[in-house]
C-alpha cells in the first residue's frame, strides 16, 4: 500500500512541477510577443508555441506534413530570454524525419511551405523540458527562439 501511495504522491509532485513551468514559459513568451508587436507572432492553437512568418516568406507548394515527412533546414537555435545561441547550420543543411525532432517543430514547420522561413518561439515542454542538454550548454526548462529555413520537403 505504501508504494502504491509514494507513486501517487511523486505523479502529482510531477505535474504540480509541469503547470508551474507552463505557466513560468507562457508568461515568458507572452510578455515578449507582447513587448514585440511588430513581429505579429501569432499562437498555434492552445500550444503555447508561436511562429512568425519571415519577411511574409511563407513558402510554395501543397506540402502535406506527416511524421514520416523529411525535412531539411538550415536554422539558429537561441534562448529566448538571454539570446544565446546553442545551435546554428550555418552552410549545413540537415535532412530530419519531422516525427523525430522536438514538438515544437512538429507543431511549427507546418505553418510554412518548402523555401519558407519561419521563426518559432517556444515552451520548454515543446523543447527538451526539464533536461538540460550539457553537450550545446542548454540549461533544463529553456524557452528557445528557433529561425528556420525550409529547404526542402519529401513524402
Amino acid at each position: 500500500m505504501l508504494v502504491c501511495c509514494g507513486a501517487c504522491k511523486k505523479s502529482a509532485d510531477a505535474q504540480l512541477q509541469y503547470n508551474i513551468q507552463a505557466g513560468i514559459d507562457d508568461k515568458i513568451i507572452s510578455d515578449y510577443v507582447a513587448a514585440h508587436p511588430e513581429d505579429s507572432a501569432k499562437r498555434i492553437d492552445t500550444t503555447g508555441v508561436y511562429y512568425i512568418v519571415k519577411n511574409g516568406e511563407e513558402g510554395s507548394g501543397n506540402d502535406l506534413f506527416t511524421s514520416s515527412t523529411t525535412i531539411t533546414v538550415g536554422f539558429t537555435g537561441q534562448i529566448l530570454t538571454t539570446g544565446y545561441t546553442f545551435a546554428q547550420t550555418n552552410n549545413f543543411h540537415p535532412s530530419y524525419t519531422l516525427g523525430s525532432v522536438i514538438r515544437g517543430w512538429q507543431i511549427g514547420i507546418p505553418q510554412i511551405k518548402k523555401g519558407g522561413k519561419i521563426r518559432l518561439l517556444m515552451p520548454s515542454r515543446y523543447a527538451y523540458g526539464p533536461y538540460a542538454q550539457d553537450s550545446i550548454h542548454l540549461p533544463a526548462n529553456s524557452v528557445l527562439d528557433f529561425n528556420i529555413q525550409l529547404y526542402n520537403v519529401t513524402n
